[in-house]
């Protein structure tokens, strides 16, 4: 049925469809709605099956995209999903959150004019249909292998490991300081982007599978904490994918001015409310009627923004040090946040926190571009020039850093990077701890959510060759 595909001559690319920013800054659910059936097919036959598919080349989990759209362009939606769930242990996810326009869908093939697939959107079609027609099914060992491995951390790299481990036989049990499974993907990342429910839907899964969840479990030294020597002795591995939370400061004067506060603590207790919980912050980290101003240019301050909207803010702005085409952050979601009434001013960046003891505004030093770096990324120079960004909410979103977990942990034997990411085997996921591996955020930095299943999901295979080793060492002594 090859004439089903090289369709992007005749059929012009289509985003599903979007919810206008008037009714969708109103409230926190997911702004696209899902393709239906005919139009995931018609989208997938656009596909040219290149020779060499850059598509999957540029996806962290070397997703068989050409594949998987072909399948579905031909209506064998049941053989697309087992595709696609081949090498993604979350595709639900990925569809809804992965920066496509920088992975797969920035590197597909298709000329320019006609424009690329949007894979991400068929890769959400093609679970969605799957959920619907009852063929998502956790993946049951074939048996039991008497051997169990605890994981630290309910994210998307220890969920990733917990299912590839359980599904070749392993007592798999996942440990988290947080009382719901999903880490920053439940806590961090707002509704409008992925819906709550959806994690809970895999959760469910996981628990079918046979891991036994442990959460409001903290790991550490202090009184009441389980400790990494409790969870070596209990486990004949230990997987930590604990992530990064601790938010990178902006070393300016005026800091510690109330009003002044993290977005992950700003969009966690947003989620909470979701929850319908009482975050129990005197509304400290609620934006309703004041002036936002959000400080940096990726991702997790477009969440911010977008948050602050949905809370009904007076407005808001976000400040940038370079220029729009030199963000971090997905294009996508700066015009989404645009659609949605927030102002941005770029080329600023913060020299203080103007205020007395209550924050009243952010003044900066408007930037200019200088000559690229050896990354290619363009240096920024001061212009002398200044201006005062008036808000009385001031959000810092410039990322994530690691927590120092040899001291929290009373751990002096965890080896570390200078960045302060735990240190691992070169080419493997082995810490300086014999039988402790690590994987995601908490190796390589803050990244993306693909990144961290594709690091669980081969931290699973190391440790699984470990366990292996180690079986093989016992009995022949």
């Amino acid at each position: 049925m090859a004439e089903r595909m090289l369709q992007f001559v005749t059929q012009p690319q289509v985003q599903p469809e979007k919810r206008g920013a008037d009714e969708r800054r109103h409230d926190f659910g997911e702004i696209y709605k899902g393709f239906v059936r005919t139009r995931a097919e018609e989208q997938a036959s656009r596909c040219s099956q290149c020779g060499i598919p850059f598509c999957s080349v540029h996806c962290p989990l070397g997703n068989n995209i050409p594949d998987w759209l072909k399948l579905t362009a031909e209506d064998r939606l049941q053989e697309a999903y087992e595709m696609s769930s081949a090498t993604n242990t979350f595709p639900e996810i990925c569809g809804r959150i992965c920066p496509q326009d920088r992975l797969c869908e920035g590197n597909c093939v298709i000329e320019k004019g006609f424009e690329s697939v949007t894979i991400g959107a068929v890769e959400r079609f093609i679970t969605e249909n799957a959920f619907e027609q009852g063929w998502v099914k956790p993946s049951m060992p074939e048996r039991d292998l008497g051997r169990s491995v605890g994981i630290v951390g309910a994210g998307p790299a220890g969920l990733a490991c917990a299912e590839r481990l359980r599904a070749l036989g392993y007592e798999v049990h996942v440990y988290d300081r947080h009382d719901r499974v999903g880490g920053l993907m439940v806590y961090g990342i707002p509704s409008f982007k992925l819906e709550k429910t959806v994690i809970a839907r895999r959760h469910a899964l996981l628990e079918q599978q046979g891991i036994v969840f442990h959460l409001s479990t903290p790991i550490g030294a202090a009184d009441g904490e389980t400790s990494l020597d409790e969870l070596r002795n209990r486990h004949e591995a230990v997987f930590l994918g604990t992530g990064v939370y601790r938010s990178r400061e902006v070393q300016v004067p005026g800091a510690g001015l109330n009003g002044v506060v993290d977005a992950i603590d700003f969009l966690t207790a947003s989620n909470r409310r979701g929850y319908d919980e009482d975050p129990g912050e005197d509304l400290a980290l609620h934006a309703k009627g004041r002036r936002v101003v959000v400080i940096g240019g990726g991702d997790t301050a477009m969440d911010c923004v977008r948050t602050s909207i949905r809370q009904g803010a007076e407005n808001v702005v976000c400040v940038y040090r370079r220029d729009r085409e030199n963000m971090p952050g997905s294009r996508q979601e700066v015009g989404n946040a645009e659609e949605e009434g927030v102002k941005f001013e770029w080329l600023a960046a913060p020299e203080a926190f103007v205020g007395d003891q209550k924050v009243g505004g952010v003044r900066v030093q408007k930037m200019r571009l200088g000559a690229p770096d050896a990354t290619g990324r363009r240096s920024i120079e001061a212009t002398g020039q200044h201006s005062v960004v008036e808000g009385d909410l001031v959000i810092r979103a410039l990322g994530f850093d690691p927590e120092d977990l040899p001291a929290l942990w009373q751990q002096p034997d965890l080896a570390v990077t200078r960045w302060g990411t735990l240190k691992v085997a070169p080419g493997g996921f082995e810490t300086s701890l014999e039988g402790v591996f690590a994987g995601g955020d908490i190796v390589r930095g803050a990244s993306l959510v693909v990144w961290a299943i594709r690091d669980g999901r081969d931290a699973a295979e190391s440790i699984h060759h470990y366990m292996t080793q180690t079986a093989a060492a016992e009995a022949a002594e």
